[in-house]
């Protein structure tokens, strides 16, 4: 009597053939990894099941790293920057986009030296699947430890000097531009501006624009006077132009928050807005709407780059190399200019 010869285990490949779907497939829908449709998930579970398909514990391991997490790592040291409307709005959209993939989300600070080393573990872990990075300060670590990293990382707008192969951006260039060709419309010749921190790259970039459409209208810019994004900088900076340039009639403030508190200044020094002084903003915040005056500003689509950001994310998580996003804004005209 012929020997038992003992039954061949079936292979992944063979499992793929019959689901009638790439090997990278089936990997993902045994490992419920996200963005694999429902029919083909179906498919691979009915030939795993018709081939009594068994997966390897160790090899399936190794064959996945993927942990179902994404980390949102913000360049700060105060959490309740989380619930700045901006950073808000922008994990609105990354919530969204994640949700669809089946991700969630982890939050972490690192501007601290505790932080950034929480954040050099992540990397270096593969704590979770990929990385978004926001709020980079020229000279900032993890820029190197983004450009060190073996997992994906996706930039939330661009660090100072450096133009990474994946982000999201918005055209701080064009609209600061755009703000500042406003108020020359206007009739107003000495512009000044309330500039973001100058260490960062949105910071430079609103003020380049500011730059241009100044010296394009035949006009002087003045020094850039500069904020921290924050409603008490933009009244502090705003004290400081009229102290330095008390003849100026318009301003360009890099944020709605410092826009609001240029038009608090202005109204304590009793400048009327507009007839005195006019003012635009850049975000159109829900402060800009509710400003004294409503405040004219350059929307930027704050939910967008926080959805593309994730999108993007998913995408290099799946093996694609998805394009780099420059997204547009737009003018938005209320009472302040």
């Amino acid at each position: 009597m012929a020997e038992d010869v003992p039954r061949r285990r079936p292979t992944l490949d063979e499992v793929a053939e019959l689901a009638g779907v790439s090997r990278s497939v089936a990997s993902r829908a045994l490992n419920d990894a996200p963005h694999v449709s429902r029919a083909k998930r179906e498919a691979v579970r009915q030939a795993v099941r018709r081939l009594g398909y068994v997966p390897n514990p160790t090899a399936r391991a190794l064959a996945t790293r993927q942990t179902g997490a994404a980390a949102l790592v913000v360049s700060g040291e105060d959490p309740s920057i989380f619930a700045d409307p901006f950073f808000a709005q922008v994990l609105v959209g990354a919530l969204a986009a994640l949700e669809e993939a089946d991700l969630h989300l982890t939050l972490c600070l690192a501007a601290s030296d505790r932080g950034r080393k929480r954040v050099e573990e992540l990397f270096r872990s593969r704590g979770a699947d990929g990385v978004m990075l926001m709020a980079l300060r020229e000279n900032d670590p993890l820029t190197r430890m983004a450009e060190e990293a073996t997992m994906p990382v996706v930039f939330g707008g661009r660090p100072v000097g450096a133009v990474p192969r994946w982000f999201v951006d918005v055209d701080n260039v064009g609209g600061a531009r755009e703000a500042t060709e406003h108020l020359i419309a206007r009739g107003r010749t000495r512009v000044a501006t309330i500039c973001g921190r100058l260490d960062t790259e949105v910071g430079r970039a609103r003020y380049r624009g500011y730059r241009d459409a100044m010296l394009a209208a035949g006009l002087e810019p003045l020094p850039p006077q500069e904020g921290d994004f924050t409603e008490r900088s933009g009244a502090a900076a705003m004290a400081a132009l009229l102290a330095g340039h008390p003849g100026l009639d318009g301003v360009f403030a890099a944020n709605d928050n410092m826009g609001a508190g240029a038009l608090r200044t202005l109204r304590a020094a009793g400048r009327a807005v507009p007839a005195d002084v006019a003012v635009v903003g850049f975000d159109d915040l829900a402060v800009a709407e509710v400003a004294d005056p409503p405040l004219t500003t350059v929307h930027q689509p704050i939910q967008a780059v926080g959805r593309e950001m994730a999108r993007m994310l998913v995408a290099l998580v799946n093996g694609e190399d998805p394009t780099p996003l420059i997204l547009p804004t737009r003018l938005v005209v209320r009472s302040s200019a």
